[in-house]
């Protein structure tokens, strides 16, 4: 893909290189290498471990040399989603880019932005011989995408800095200066299968927008799974029918915009009219912020023996899709319109003797993140599940004297002609990781303009790129 017309052309080909590398979570290992390859390329020292972080180090330029250090930051993974139809093997194949106007976007997957453009505008920086900056600390971490699990692990002792630019914000009119908290909520409901004998009647909801399931959890998107317990319940009331599967979403920080559901009946006709009415009962509910949204219904003509779930199973799933908490819990009293504390029922999932529930918990009080899973233990406690919270991460707390966000919002002006937005979110970043184990370290995040990251749908402006990475570089040589 040819990027001449751009100021910052090298910033996207290293990013082209990026996305012919596989890089979902839990399969960083390739782009790492590509990290400390590109160091030995560039006569750069670096760290790299066993969890896939690698750490880049260079020299600040004349002038700058004696500064203190500074921390640029991104994460090396991506969240892999991908149509229906695409037949890509996210651990072996390169994302194909598209490039249309001012947008960057991938055919059918997600397009890795978050948080390859990153890493591509750090590598550009450290390759480049005359862009003026400081010492500078190159992190890229691994599994930031599944609770940050890369962060977690690194040896922090390896960096001296105590400032930080992270460049996994969003939104280039925006300087990020605190961020939410979270967990992973898992819950194993055995499935005590019997066998029955009846027409398989599928029904899949889909069409729903998805998205983030911090940044977007408050802009109305519907999430597949609570509706999929809405239907059930409501069907549940006047029809007989055993469950032999429900499937829906495979990323708990995902708004899940797709669930199948497999059940059995004798009366599959009458079953797949009831869905179909709720679904268009649904439809015009919701219809002014999901257009999209269909339930298609089909049945198998033949009558055939199918493992279905117990009926006391069949009761817990139902309670538990019908009315789990789910999307916002409070607002903040303290930052305008910002989320304090939500959750997010990202993957339901059945296997041959379990259905498993993953809800991905958000806050940014602690104390409102540990209240919420209470909350969720004494709900699931009416239930035979089992329960286990893992990848929690602490909430990135606001600092009232940042040198750093001042040099920033003055470079922004500098650059932009006005002044950023000064912010708080209800995703988490990995300053909050960073921040609690470095004492006193001052940090920010900042980025272009991503949208709907996290589906299909996920495009990067160029020229916001471009404006970001030159107010990153007016920051460095300021310091």
């Amino acid at each position: 893909m040819n990027f001449n017309d751009l100021k910052h052309s090298r910033i996207f080909e290293i990013f082209e290189e990026i996305s012919a590398i596989p890089h979902g979570s839990e399969n960083c290992q390739m782009l790492a290498d590509f990290c400390v390859e590109f160091a030995k390329k560039s006569g750069l020292k670096y760290y790299a471990d066993d969890n896939a972080n690698v750490v880049i180090y260079k020299q600040g330029t004349f002038g700058l040399e004696n500064e203190s250090a500074i921390i640029l930051q991104g994460h090396i993974d991506m969240v892999c989603q991908k149509t229906a139809d695409n037949d890509i093997d996210f651990l072996v194949d390169s994302i194909k880019l598209e490039r249309k106007d001012d947008f960057l976007s991938a055919n059918g997957t997600t397009l890795g932005g978050d948080n390859g453009i990153a890493v591509a505008m750090i590598l550009a920086i450290l390759e480049s011989s005359n862009i003026k900056h400081p010492p500078i600390e190159a992190v890229f971490t691994s599994d930031e995408e599944i609770g940050m699990i890369g962060a977690g692990k690194l040896d922090m002792s390896v960096l001296t800095a105590t400032r930080m630019i992270n460049l996994d914000a969003e939104e280039d009119d925006t300087v990020i200066v605190s961020c939410a908290g979270g967990s992973d909520f898992y819950v194993s409901v055995p499935t005590n299968n019997c066998k029955k004998s009846g027409y398989k009647v599928t029904a899949e909801i889909k069409g729903l927008q998805g998205g983030h399931s911090g940044v977007e959890i408050n802009s109305g998107r519907l999430n597949s799974n609570i509706i999929c317990g809405r239907i059930l319940n409501r069907i549940a009331e006047n029809y007989n029918f055993d469950i032999i599967s429900i499937n829906g979403g495979d990323k708990g920080n995902a708004i899940t915009n797709y669930t199948k559901i497999e059940l059995l009946s004798i009366n599959a006709e009458d079953l797949c009219t009831a869905l179909e009415n709720e679904a268009n009962i649904i439809k015009k509910e919701i219809y002014s912020t999901e257009k999209d949204f269909r339930v298609a219904v089909q049945y198998e003509k033949n009558i055939n023996e199918y493992s279905v779930f117990s009926i006391a199973t069949k009761e817990d799933v139902i309670y538990i899709l019908g009315c789990i908490p789910n999307g916002v819990q409070e607002m903040s009293y303290e930052i305008n319109n910002l989320v304090e504390t939500s959750l997010n029922l990202g993957i339901v999932k059945t296997s041959d003797d379990e259905v498993v529930f993953l809800s991905a918990h958000r806050s940014n009080k602690e104390s409102a993140l540990i209240a919420l899973q209470n909350k969720l233990k004494l709900f699931y406690s009416k239930t035979s599940g089992d329960i286990k919270t893992s990848g929690f991460y602490p909430p990135w707390e606001y600092k009232k004297d940042s040198e750093l966000r001042n040099k920033y919002i003055e470079s922004y002006k500098q650059v932009v002609g006005k002044e950023p937005f000064v912010n708080a979110i209800h995703a988490g970043l990995e300053c909050a990781v960073f921040s609690s184990k470095i004492r006193g370290i001052d940090c920010i995040a900042i980025g272009p303009n991503i949208y709907d990251v996290h589906t299909v749908n996920e495009r990067l402006s160029l020229s916001s790129t471009e404006q970001t990475y030159n107010i990153l570089l007016n920051v460095l040589e300021s310091l």
